[in-house]
């Protein structure tokens, strides 16, 4: 599944990985999560409908897999570390994110 219309409202964030996603605010227009990863831990498949900005407060390591598991993005391979830093993403389909053991990530 590509499009946003035909991902399951099941898969939505709060819903299939609530131990990830804290809703901070929601109304007709916006949606604010707070997400926090542990080390070592893997976020189950979920989504996020909507585009977003992510205001990145720590970093670490991870590897986002679609929902056939293939690597979306590994972030080792991209040199980048965006911490104490907005940044723009569109929505995000059926994923999953395996956290690297070293530190947490939160946004």
């Amino acid at each position: 599944m590509s499009k946003v219309e035909e991902w399951p409202e099941a898969l939505d964030a709060l819903r299939s990985a609530p131990g990830y996603h804290t809703l901070v605010f929601e109304n007709e227009l916006v949606r604010v999560l707070e997400t926090h990863v542990p080390p070592g831990e893997t976020v189950p498949l979920h989504t996020h409908q909507w585009p977003a900005v992510l205001y990145i407060r720590s970093w670490s390591d991870f590897v986002r897999r679609d929902s056939e598991g293939a690597v979306m993005v590994d972030s080792r391979t991209t040199g980048r570390q965006a911490v104490e830093s907005a940044v723009w993403s569109g929505p995000l389909g059926p994923h999953l994110l395996e956290m690297s053991a070293a530190r947490s990530f939160g946004y």
